[in-house]
């Protein structure tokens, strides 16, 4: 009886085995030093990049529900910034409209345009249940390489 049928007839998948025991089988059947195939092919299970305006449309999520505090923003933010979230944020203008359900708001979409070198001009829309609010944010990338936030807009609040 084959390794695979003795794996059957236990109720595992056939294929599987445990790498610790010896002659055991390498994950897609790669030898040691073998050449892999190019990260993002379909079935590579990697790490997702996300692109630097997503990542802060999120974090600006956070602080503007009230999820995290403003000071969490504090070395992602240059200029004037950091003053609008601190006027922002004490509203949690993002906040859930029925604190019952406590339906946490989402981003819907996000977008950016590179004004030039080093400058991104983005959008969000966030969701919270059936209501829809606008998010604009610039993005300016230092000289050390990393992004920070130089200015925040909602769109204006409902009554």
């Amino acid at each position: 009886m084959s390794a695979s049928e003795a794996a059957r007839a236990a109720g595992r998948p056939g294929g599987r085995r445990d790498l610790r025991r010896p002659g055991g089988a390498r994950p897609g059947g790669a030898r040691p030093g073998a050449p892999r195939p190019p990260a993002g092919r379909v079935g590579e299970a990697g790490p997702r990049v996300l692109p630097p305006h997503v990542v802060f449309a999120e974090r600006l999520l956070a602080v503007l529900t009230g999820e995290r505090p403003v000071h969490w923003m504090l070395g992602q933010t240059v200029g004037e910034a950091y003053e609008q979230l601190i006027r922002l944020a004490p509203d949690n203008p993002l906040r859930p409209v029925d604190a019952a359900r406590r339906a946490r708001p989402v981003l819907r979409r996000c977008g950016g345009t590179p004004l030039r070198p080093g400058v991104v001009e983005a959008y969000a829309s966030v969701v919270t249940g059936v209501r829809v609010r606008a998010m604009a944010f610039r993005l300016e990338q230092g000289p050390d390489r990393r992004w920070r936030c130089a200015a925040v807009d909602l769109g204006p609040a409902l009554p």
